[in-house]
């Protein structure tokens, strides 16, 4: 990808990573198949995901999924009572937020599945805006969704501990550190991004997950 050379050219570093693990997709997401191409679907297996390892995630997101008859849809979340959808396993907090998304894309104050005229800074802002979504999600969004390549979650613990790894520093930047680093990464920030959690990757899988999901939650608060 010429996305990576520039950004080695823009950033040194980042050449040990791309010579050890390759050219990593940053938009590819492993939903198992489960949102297909709805993005409404997608935020809401975000919003699911909140907290709760990817394993759980994914067994709550299927139960909704069968209780909607099929990929969950605004219509569809629409027409079910909150108790129902609450039964699959979403706490009360996110059994509000999925439905709301639902209300707001059907009422059009956001619209999911057409964001792709905004900039970067027009999106986050909408999606924030949304209850249950905050900027961590609004970024993973931006990523996986609407395959932005200028996209950095400094809040994102894994991001940190990967410029910790490759700088060798004492400890993970702050997130306003990591955002002043990140800007010399610009217009490629989302390979970066891809490049650092690539790198944790036996890391990753011995750090504790519940850590890294809280830490997560709090950069989206």
């Amino acid at each position: 990808m010429a996305a990576y050379q520039a950004l080695t050219e823009l950033e040194p570093a980042f050449r040990v990573l791309l010579d050890r693990y390759g050219e990593v997709d940053p938009f590819v997401w492993h939903d198992g198949g489960r949102t297909g191409t709805s993005n409404f679907a997608a935020m809401a297996l975000h919003i699911t995901g909140q907290q709760i390892s990817t394993r759980v995630a994914f067994t709550v997101f299927d139960r909704i999924s069968t209780l909607v008859g099929g990929t969950p849809t605004p219509q569809r979340i629409a027409a079910v009572e909150f108790d129902r959808l609450r039964a699959t396993g979403l706490s009360n907090a996110k059994t509000r937020y999925i439905q709301s998304l639902a209300r707001a894309q059907l009422d059009g104050a956001i619209d999911l599945e057409n964001m792709d005229d905004l900039d970067d800074a027009a999106a986050v802002e909408q999606l924030i805006a949304q209850p249950g979504i905050g900027r961590w999600s609004a970024e993973m969004f931006l990523i996986h969704q609407l395959h932005r390549a200028d996209v950095l979650p400094a809040g994102d613990v894994g991001i940190r501990w990967g410029i910790q790894q490759l700088w060798q520093l004492d400890q993970p930047p702050t997130i306003p550190d990591t955002v002043d680093r990140g800007r010399a990464w610009s217009p490629y920030r989302s390979y970066a991004a891809a490049l650092l959690w690539r790198s944790l990757a036996p890391t990753d899988q011995l750090a504790d997950p519940k850590e890294r999901e809280l830490a997560r939650q709090e950069a989206d608060n």
